[in-house]
């Protein structure tokens, strides 16, 4: 269930999870070092790996029931790191969210968060009772990247899309993204009052598994790149974002995302596809990008 995405950054990253010591936890722990992760001592504590099975539908996106618990190994001390991820349950669910949202705090001061809410309804509850857990953290966090799917659940399928990010923005992020799927991205910067939309990457679905973790991944390493993540002054000046300062890291995330959804299974690319392939000339729909005025 642990997915390994970080090929496309550069910096190098450490992973602090909960899986267990046996051949499912060997592998993915022999996966994430080929890979350059570092992976958090005490991560293979658990008592077995936590299995999430994925049902496909016919139009490729996919659904999860998990045999898991959820605990988390000492944390670095923040000083030690300058950039944070953390998301869906990983923050929500007892007993391990205490510890992710201690860190999350004590990360907010000296660095920067990034969160993905990645909402699994099986482990957390009703939207009502996670709600407030989820607002905590988005108040906390420099950016917030969420699906369409993920917002429809926490508020209800009549709210639109526009009106939760702008009730973000106000919550303290620099920057808050709505995934959309075939339909691309939403995203409004805390110093600009126009709304940029991404269009998708033209490519034919195999399946959705890894999309959200892939976007997100491209879109860290792109937002690191250009100075708006890893440290007090990269929070300050992402803070000033325009839309034009993020829109790079946007079009690596969708590129990143794209390639991922073009394979069966959790396929994670690496920097120079999605390089490859941003080099291409109309590699986004034609309507890539378009300012709307704020309401």
């Amino acid at each position: 269930m642990w997915r390994a995405v970080w090929p496309v950054w550069d910096t190098p990253p450490a992973l602090a999870s909960w899986w267990g010591d046996d051949s499912r936890g060997n592998r993915l722990e022999a996966h994430l070092l080929s890979a350059g992760v570092e992976i958090i001592a005490g991560s293979d504590h658990a008592e077995k790996t936590p299995i999430a099975n994925a049902h496909i539908d016919s139009a490729g996106r996919a659904t999860y029931d998990f045999e898991l618990d959820w605990q988390v190994p000492p944390l670095p001390d923040a000083t030690q790191i300058s950039h944070l991820h953390t998301g869906s349950f990983a923050a929500t669910l007892a007993p391990g969210a205490g510890a992710v949202v201690a860190a999350v705090k004590s990360m907010a001061i000296r660095g920067t968060v990034s969160y993905d809410p990645n909402v699994r309804p099986s482990l957390m509850g009703t939207p009502e009772e996670v709600r407030p857990q989820i607002e905590e953290i988005i108040s906390l966090a420099d950016v917030v990247k969420a699906s369409d799917e993920d917002i429809a659940w926490l508020y209800g399928e009549g709210v639109p899309l526009e009106s939760v990010l702008h009730k973000w923005k106000s919550m303290g992020p620099g920057l808050v993204i709505a995934t959309r799927g075939p339909w691309g991205s939403y995203a409004l910067c805390a110093n600009d009052r126009d709304m940029l939309v991404v269009d998708s990457l033209n490519i034919e679905v195999a399946d959705t598994v890894g999309a959200g973790d892939s976007f997100m991944a491209g879109l860290i390493s792109g937002l690191l790149d250009a100075g708006l993540l890893g440290s007090g002054a990269a929070k300050a000046r992402l803070r000033q974002a325009r839309l034009g300062d993020v829109q790079p890291a946007l079009h690596r995330a969708t590129i990143t995302s794209g390639l991922t959804v073009s394979k069966v299974g959790a396929y994670s690319p690496t920097r120079s596809e999605v390089a490859e392939v941003h080099c291409r000339p109309h590699a986004l729909n034609r309507r890539r990008l378009r300012a709307q005025w704020q309401v």
